[in-house]
């Protein structure tokens, strides 16, 4: 199954066996599976591999309960519910605010600090509705709120946010409208802040409350001086997006004095950046921001809360190291030391402890997603067994001959740039003409064989020269992938994010295939050419070479925040299937299925009639009767084929695709 794009003529010629691997295929254990995907560095505790080679997930954590999610793929799609698709974990979701919140709760416990903690989460990692509902229902015993960072997320929050006690933070570029409706909220007894991002905006509350009558309650967002790291780290310091620096937020306080609302200053925020990778910048950042909510306490406001925003990251390589896709501390050492840098700070400077809050939105939803998809097939450079060479042979093909002969371990780099000459050679006679088409086939029929050898060499040796670091992937295969990158995984092709991507099974067998993935797009961009690696990235994913008549499922974990939200409409591919799961006592229930889009759906959302498609469809076909060149019965079936497209999944039917194959 799958493309092959080889360089043979029509003669008989046996392939290039592939080699032995090190370790012997029956060997192959699920143990091996893991260090390989570092599934129990980025997956603990909720992936795991079962004896059977499939992915588990313990969606409850350490606490119970699993499903073989291979098991549970093929159970959906015996629901008629079509690949690719996001299946849900809502006790995930439950379980991480738990965690966050136990690890807060520990931390105030251990330091014995005199406030509390009380989170909410950005509905900008994902706003889907039943993500949402979700997490305020579990969020319920903890009073954990919701951020709103624009005028429809405040929309969100205020509609479905019913917890008595509960904040709703507010930040975000905000006009008269935004600003209105946050202050009125508080009429229904919500507990919105507005937390003062631009100068103008204490002007817009300063105005509503006079116009309203309605005591709003606000917080300043500061630029802090300390330093983010990685991709986010220009979200402090002066040249930040958002935030007022010091002498604004004085400014700030000076203006609320003057309007009698001092006493509604309540908050301070700050954000250092998304995924911070190192505790360091952490502990850097709350200690400076202590200082300055001690003084704007001083000063004579009623400070309340210190909203130390995101940053709380994700090990998505399971490497715990500073690097950008990992982080060298865990939640508690995080909930540890915001607590112990404020109460020290509060202490010292005898001001109340503040209520902590947090926005961890990625720590929250990233692991409650998991994107599946399938593979549709493989294109592979399919090396060829050299063969004798004749007499009559061009030298050139009698030249790379010789080299395939001559590979060594000790010479292999030596032969591997005659091996590039000559092909280049064979590719210059050609193009002048002194070289037949057969000839040059055989001539890179023998280079690939050449390259085949000598990686085969390199395989087992313990370091690879920079110069023939290109070979393993000029031999790699693509692998065909059911999928829109930029709809599932856009950060991964925007910003190079790292996502750990693994097969669903055969993780009792060893992998002896490596490969890139391209998507469905037309797009030469929409491909995953980087993968986690205990070394920093590799560009290669270790895979199973496809079984004919059976299905290989491929998993993407840790996008659940984000990725579902982001994702746009690159050759009109829309939003996946999603599926919510949830433990019961017997196994599971598929609480909640939301379909994805059709055809008709993303046709709309770029102002296409569905109506007048069909209606510009039958009026050729009547011409194209006319005209004598289409049967009616022909005319029939094409007009009721692209209705029925209309109302298809964007995606394509592996079982069709395979059929016309």
């Amino acid at each position: 199954m799958g493309v092959e794009v080889t360089s043979t003529t029509e003669q008989e010629i046996a392939p290039v066996q592939t080699p032995e691997p090190t370790q012997a295929a029956s060997s192959w254990t699920i143990e091996d599976s893991e260090e390989l995907y570092r599934i129990n560095g980025w997956g603990d505790p909720y992936f795991s591999i079962n004896a059977a080679g499939h992915v588990v997930v313990s969606p409850k954590g350490d606490r119970g309960g699993s499903l073989d999610l291979y098991e549970l793929v093929e159970a959906l799609k015996q629901r008629d519910i079509h690949l690719p698709f996001v299946i849900r974990f809502s006790d995930i979701l439950a379980d991480r605010l738990e965690r966050l919140n136990a690890c807060f709760s520990q931390a105030i416990t251990r330091y014995n600090y005199p406030g509390i903690y009380q989170g909410v989460f950005p509905v900008k990692c994902n706003q889907h509705r039943q993500l949402v509902e979700d997490l305020v229902h579990f969020g319920q015993p903890f009073q954990f709120g919701l951020e709103a960072g624009s005028k429809p997320e405040l929309l969100i929050a205020l509609a479905l946010l019913k917890t008595s006690n509960s904040l709703l933070i507010c930040n975000g570029y905000k006009d008269k409208e935004y600003v209105e409706t946050a202050i009125l909220a508080r009429r229904l007894d919500k507990q919105t802040i507005i937390v003062l991002e631009q100068l103008e905006e204490v002007e817009l509350a300063i105005k509503a409350h006079q116009e309203l009558g309605v005591t709003p309650v606000v917080g300043v967002r500061a630029k802090l001086s300390a330093k983010g790291e990685g991709r986010w780290a220009t979200s402090t310091g002066d040249g930040a997006k958002f935030g007022l620096t010091i002498p604004e937020i004085v400014h700030v306080m000076e203006r609320l004095q003057e309007a009698n609302l001092l006493s509604s200053l309540q908050l301070l925020h700050f954000h250092v950046g998304s995924q911070i990778s190192s505790i360091s910048v952490i502990k850097d950042a709350i200690r400076e921001a202590s200082q300055i909510y001690v003084q704007l306490a001083k000063s004579g406001a009623d400070m309340r809360y210190l909203d130390v925003g995101g940053g709380l990251g994700v090990d998505y390589d399971g490497s715990k190291t500073n690097f950008y896709a990992s982080k060298n501390y865990n939640m508690q050492n995080y909930a540890n030391d915001i607590v112990a840098e404020v109460k020290e700070a509060c202490e010292q400077a005898k001001v109340k402890a503040p209520v902590l809050v947090s926005e961890s939105g990625r720590a929250i939803a990233s692991h409650q997603s998991v994107l599946i998809f399938d593979v549709l097939g493989t294109s592979e450079v399919l090396t060829q067994k050299a063969f004798e060479v004749e007499s009559s042979d061009h030298l050139i093909i009698r030249n790379l001959w010789e080299t395939y002969q001559f590979i060594q371990v000790n010479n292999y780099q030596e032969c591997y740039h005659d091996a590039i000459q000559f092909k280049e050679e064979a590719i210059s006679l050609f193009n002048f003409g002194y070289l037949s088409l057969s000839q040059r086939a055989k001539a890179e029929q023998l280079y690939w064989a050449c390259c085949e050898k000598i990686l085969d060499i390199i395989r087992h040796e313990p370091y690879v020269p920079d110069d023939l670091e290109g070979l393993q992937m000029s031999m790699a295969s693509i692998y065909y992938v059911n999928l829109s990158v930029f709809q599932s995984a856009p950060d991964s092709w925007a910003i190079d994010q790292l996502f750990p991507i693994m097969p669903l099974h055969r993780l009792n067998e060893q992998p002896t295939c490596q490969g890139t993935l391209a998507d469905l797009t037309c797009d030469s961009d929409g491909k995953i050419t980087r993968f986690i690696d205990l070394r920093d990235v590799k560009s290669l994913l270790d895979l199973h070479p496809l079984n004919p008549g059976e299905p290989y499922y491929l998993g993407l974990f840790l996008g659940g925040s984000y990725q579902e939200i982001m994702g746009n409409l690159h050759n009109l591919f829309g939003d996946t299937n999603a599926v919510h799961i949830g433990l019961t006592p017997k196994g599971y229930q598929v609480k909640q299925v939301v379909k994805g889009d059709t055809m008709a759906d993303v046709l709309s959302y770029v102002e296409y009639d569905i109506e007048d498609l069909i209606e510009s469809i039958r009026q050729q076909t009547e011409s194209a009767l006319e005209e004598g060149t289409i049967s009616i019965a022909e005319s029939q079936r094409l007009l009721n084929s692209y209705k029925e497209s209309l109302n298809r999944y964007t995606y394509l039917s592996v079982e069709s695709y395979s059929a016309s194959r």
